[in-house]
């Protein structure tokens, strides 16, 4: 007996068969696959099926077709493609055939470092709208030393501006969401008459609709009834059952660079930035 059992005990399962992660085959057993976005993979070990959003060095981020999202390790043969085992490695970094771009289409400055920032703002209308500037733009303005800040709502506007005391070295711009002739919005900035100022803005409800619908799948921004508030009726016309804040993450997620965005904010936004960031002239 005692032989029979060292046999088992040094044969074919080890010393001891509950010894590591015993579910899964040992990494390189199992083909590796590289992430990209979309890659629709399953978790071996709880059944989360999903399309990777988002990773970093050790974890992926999946969202499944409700829009539901997991965050799970980058462990060996975690995931199913197929209901076959695959171990999912982060892609490797391309090498640079030309200049590197950042998110908004400009030449990236490698290494560089945040300049403190300049007495020079841009002021958005939300948290949404200074998300969205700092992932696309983000590089641009921290090469450029300009700060965003939100006015939480624009209907204070003039004294906001009064109380930055903007100047020839000072100078401020404001993104405006729906700043179209006739609305409230356009009133309000037109009281902003300071040439240290520039008050410019772009046509939409809501920051929302300057991402492009095909980005997030669908055929077009849907229509909202006069008098229901505007995120809340999108998100009722798509069937979505989250918070505004929630469904916000998820498109912003899906945000990648300039080519997602609508080109009415991506030349407000440029224009925004070259005025304050202009030099100033002294002129005789």
């Amino acid at each position: 007996m005692g032989t029979e059992s060292g046999k088992r005990r040094g044969g074919r399962y080890g010393d001891d068969v509950l010894a590591g992660d015993w579910r899964r085959p040992r990494k390189g057993a199992v083909p590796e696959v590289p992430l990209e976005h979309g890659l629709v993979v399953e978790s071996a070990d709880e059944g989360f099926c999903g399309a990777a959003v988002a990773w970093d060095k050790a974890t992926v981020t999946l969202e499944d077709r409700a829009g539901r999202r997991r965050v799970f390790d980058l462990a060996p043969a975690a995931f199913l493609i197929d209901g076959r085992p695959v171990t999912v490695v982060r892609p490797a970094a391309a090498a640079p055939s030309g200049p590197l771009r950042s998110a908004s289409g400009s030449v990236a400055v490698r290494g560089a470092r945040a300049r403190v920032a300049k007495e020079g703002r841009i002021y958005v209308e939300g948290a949404h709208d200074a998300e969205l500037v700092e992932k696309i733009w983000g590089h641009d303005l921290r090469v450029e030393g300009v700060a965003v800040e939100f006015l939480e709502g624009v209907d204070r506007l003039p004294e906001i501006v009064d109380a930055f005391g903007p100047g020839p070295q000072r100078r401020l711009g404001v993104l405006v969401d729906h700043l179209v002739p006739g609305s409230k919005e356009s009133r309000i900035a037109e009281q902003v008459s300071s040439p240290h100022v520039l008050v410019t803005g772009h046509p939409f409800i809501d920051i929302w609709q300057a991402v492009k619908p095909s980005v997030l799948g669908i055929a077009a921004w849907p229509d909202v009834p006069r008098g229901t508030p505007w995120k809340e009726g999108v998100l009722a016309a798509l069937g979505r059952r989250e918070e505004p804040g929630e469904a916000w993450q998820r498109i912003l997620g899906r945000v990648r660079t300039f080519a997602d965005l609508e080109p009415d904010l991506l030349g407000r936004v440029e224009e925004l930035i070259d005025f304050v960031t202009a030099p100033y002239v002294v002129r005789d």
